[in-house]
């Protein structure tokens, strides 16, 4: 049996399995990029009583593995309050927190680092505090933060995997009951690496043109 065999065969199973994992990655983009970027933007104007704060969070998010992070949701924290909750809902939340720190701390970075001398600049040739952010910071810092905004998302898809392991039904779970059912694990993780190449290729590839074509060193301007 060949893959296109078993797609064809199991694409009821599959798009099932695809479309868990794509709603997981829409949350988690979503409040990722949304949240995490207002987060990043706050960090940057109140250093102090945002930005230590959210870096502290970032630090110690860094310091737990992900599993370990997931598992703990899921298990001990529930058992704690006297609640069960949905695993899809809890893998949502536990990427969205990692993806918004990550977001912020892009975010937030490339806003510290923007050279005054450029605000300056436009205070010099008249420009007001909307054209100056519309017409030069923005545009900057957007080419500065898209390529590893990019990249970030596409190691957040890859992270869904791990749902699997609390029993969320998305694409991998998907592969491995499959697995179970007629034992063709070449032919079935071929195909799961496939799927997962064609969508993070073309990203990688235009986060990492981008960063060639756009970012610059804006500190040494």
């Amino acid at each position: 049996m060949s893959v296109f065999d078993i797609l064809v065969k199991y694409y009821p199973a599959f798009f099932k399995g695809l479309s868990v994992t794509l709603q997981l990655c829409a949350i988690i983009w979503s409040c990722g990029l949304i949240l995490g970027g207002a987060l990043g933007v706050a960090a940057s104007r109140f250093p102090k009583s945002v930005g230590i704060p959210a870096r502290l969070i970032s630090f110690l998010l860094g310091g737990i593995p992900l599993l370990v992070f997931l598992f703990w949701l899921h298990y001990p924290a529930q058992a704690m309050f006297h609640v069960v909750i949905d695993p899809f809902y809890t893998a949502a939340f536990t990427f969205s927190i990692v993806n918004l720190f990550g977001v912020a701390d892009i975010v937030r970075g490339a806003l510290s680092d923007f050279p005054r001398q450029y605000m300056t600049a436009a205070q010099v040739t008249g420009l007001t505090r909307s054209q100056t952010v519309f017409r030069i910071q923005l545009p900057l810092i957007l080419r500065q933060i898209i390529p590893p905004l990019m990249l970030l998302q596409v190691t957040m898809l890859h992270i869904t995997l791990f749902a699997s392991l609390i029993s969320v039904e998305e694409i991998f779970r998907v592969a491995q009951r499959i697995n179970a059912q007629i034992y063709r694990p070449i032919e079935i993780y071929t195909a799961l690496g496939l799927f997962f190449l064609a969508v993070s290729l073309p990203i990688n590839g235009v986060a990492l043109w981008l960063r060639a074509r756009f970012t610059r060193d804006t500190s040494e301007q």
